[in-house]
């Protein structure tokens, strides 16, 4: 294993831990701060709905860390400290995940996009390693460029990630401050937007990172 990889695997590693402790600490500290509103995440969740006349998207409790949009069933899943209580962090998750249903229910081309990637990105996910693999091993140029092309298409799924995730952020902060959320909540909602969305950025720096590294390797 070469210097250069080592230390890829080395910065790759302290991003993704720095990323992930920083959202774990804003998640945490606005857990516990409620919001003027009452309401708890679950509650948000539907109001945003309706006030944007998003109609038929469920809203379930999930398990922990489970907050997501399913577009193949239109439908919003958040974890149990997001559903059914009243915090900061409970209204900003809930209300970011309605900004994916928002997004979805108005063709909102970068999701569209990036939903239409997920299958190949699926293939290639698992693909780009194994032709990487064998294509060292046979000593096959042609393998070795399929296994960058596949690993490119997973990059590019993370880079189209990013517009989308700040753009649900952005529809969430809107309709708080429309509602009348106080700056102070406002400015904790948006911490703890800001930390959850620096984790795509840090994936998708390294993912960046991982691919120049293989274009180099394929240079020498």
């Amino acid at each position: 294993m070469s210097y250069g990889y080592l230390m890829l695997i080395l910065v790759s590693t302290v991003i993704g831990l720095g990323a992930q402790f920083y959202v774990n600490n804003q998640i945490k500290k606005y857990s516990s701060v409620p919001t003027s509103t009452g309401l708890t995440g679950a509650q948000a969740a539907a109001n945003m709905l309706a006030f944007h006349n998003v109609q038929g998207v469920p809203i379930s409790q999930g398990g922990e860390g489970q907050d997501y949009f399913d577009p193949r069933s239109n439908s919003i899943t958040i974890d149990p400290h997001a559903y059914g209580y009243n915090s900061v962090t409970a209204l900003a998750t809930a209300c970011h995940e309605v900004g994916h249903a928002c997004q979805y229910a108005k063709g909102y081309w970068p999701m569209s996009f990036r939903s239409a990637l997920v299958p190949v990105v699926n293939f290639a996910s698992n693909a780009w390693m194994i032709a990487l693999i064998v294509g060292i091993a046979l000593n096959s140029v042609g393998l070795v460029d399929v296994a960058i092309l596949l690993y490119a298409f997973a990059v590019l799924f993370q880079l189209v990630t990013l517009p989308v995730e700040f753009n649900a952020s952005h529809r969430a902060m809107d309709y708080l401050q429309t509602v009348g959320m106080p700056a102070e909540e406002r400015a904790g909602a948006f911490n703890v937007l800001r930390a959850c969305a620096l984790t795509y950025v840090a994936a998708a720096l390294v993912s960046a990172l991982q691919l120049f590294w293989l274009l180099g390797q394929r240079e020498q």
